[in-house]
């Protein structure tokens, strides 16, 4: 074979491989740029998600920490604004902070008792046939009242039998048709002074005289009043181990029934306070006691710092200035309405 027929020969071979090759390596340009390309999208999400999403979180955070804030907030310098009608309706009572006196107090435990000394029983001046009754047990009559007619067994002639005082009838021993016997007819008791029977103990027998003044308290009726301690008694009680120190107390409204168990403070000594108030005009709201102040907008609770207290009256050191006026009975109807006020705005 010629050389020229050897190079053709393999000539061919070289050619093809050669072409081969070639096509190979544009094969493989292709996935590369394809995956180049399918790539690159995924890479855009990717970067454009991660923004969105820095925005979105940004935003929501800003939002939410928005309303946290709203239905966390406290409106500062509420007040209550009522008419001095509802005022009045609501039995708010007024008073004007600045000098009081702050008492040492002895307490005490005891029962009203009718005065005796304005107690009288009334009997028939003489026997007979009771012919009429005028009154029940419980009617207020005059002095000088009708309270029944009898039939004298002597004389056979009728009298009226009166009221002696001004009072209650508090017994009735008398009916129509009986005779009177010897025993008392009526009771007639004068309610418009009433007796504390105090109980005090022998170890505050010295802290107890005449004419101390005494605060006297109903836990039932929620009631108090001031009397004077009139007499204490020279001798004790064998089967208590207590005497007894009675005070006089003014009763012309008739709100303290005899047989109604108190409690009473004798006052001891009383020091004179420049700035105080009533104990009862004292509320809490956050932790922190306030006074019910009223102004020209309504009622503002004013925080206060208290001091000294004998149950009665309150010292207050700061919060308050002499001549401010403030709720002292029934305040907790002012902070009962602040709250609900408060919840309305929450809404």
């Amino acid at each position: 074979m010629t050389s020229s027929n050897r190079f053709h020969v393999f000539g061919a071979p070289v050619a093809l491989l050669v072409c081969l090759v070639l096509a190979l390596t544009g094969c493989g340009d292709k996935p590369a740029a394809a995956t180049a390309s399918s790539e690159s999208p995924k890479h855009a999400e990717d970067e454009a998600g991660h923004s969105e999403g820095a925005d979105h979180d940004d935003g929501k955070g800003h939002a939410e920490g928005e309303g946290h804030a709203e239905e966390g907030g406290h409106e500062e310098g509420g007040h209550v604004e009522l008419t001095p009608e509802q005022v009045s309706k609501a039995g708010i009572g007024i008073e004007t902070a600045g000098t009081m006196d702050l008492r040492d107090h002895l307490p005490l435990y005891g029962v009203i008792a009718p005065n005796a000394e304005r107690v009288l029983e009334v009997s028939a001046r003489f026997p007979g046939a009771i012919r009429s009754v005028k009154v029940r047990v419980g009617d207020a009559v005059k002095r000088g009242e009708a309270l029944a007619t009898i039939e004298s067994n002597e004389s056979l002639q009728t009298y009226t039998v009166v009221a002696p005082l001004n009072g209650v009838v508090t017994k009735r021993n008398a009916n129509e048709g009986a005779q009177t016997g010897e025993g008392s007819l009526f009771t007639v008791a004068d309610l418009s002074t009433v007796w504390v029977e105090l109980s005090v103990f022998p170890r505050d027998l010295a802290k107890v005289r005449v004419g101390q003044t005494v605060r006297v308290r109903s836990g039932d009726t929620g009631l108090s009043a001031e009397g004077k301690v009139v007499y204490v008694a020279p001798f004790g009680s064998s089967s208590s181990q207590t005497l007894t120190a009675r005070v006089q107390l003014p009763n012309g409204d008739q709100k303290w029934p005899p047989g109604l168990y108190v409690t009473a403070d004798v006052v001891l000594s009383s020091s004179s306070i420049p700035l105080a108030v009533r104990s009862e005009a004292l509320q809490t709201l956050e932790n922190r006691s306030v006074v019910f102040v009223r102004n020209d907008e309504g009622f503002e609770p004013r925080p206060v710092q208290t001091g000294r207290s004998d149950g009665e009256v309150t010292e207050i050191v700061s919060g308050l200035t002499v001549g401010e006026s403030y709720a002292t009975k029934n305040s907790f109807i002012l902070k009962a309405e602040l709250g609900k006020g408060e919840a309305e705005h929450a809404h």
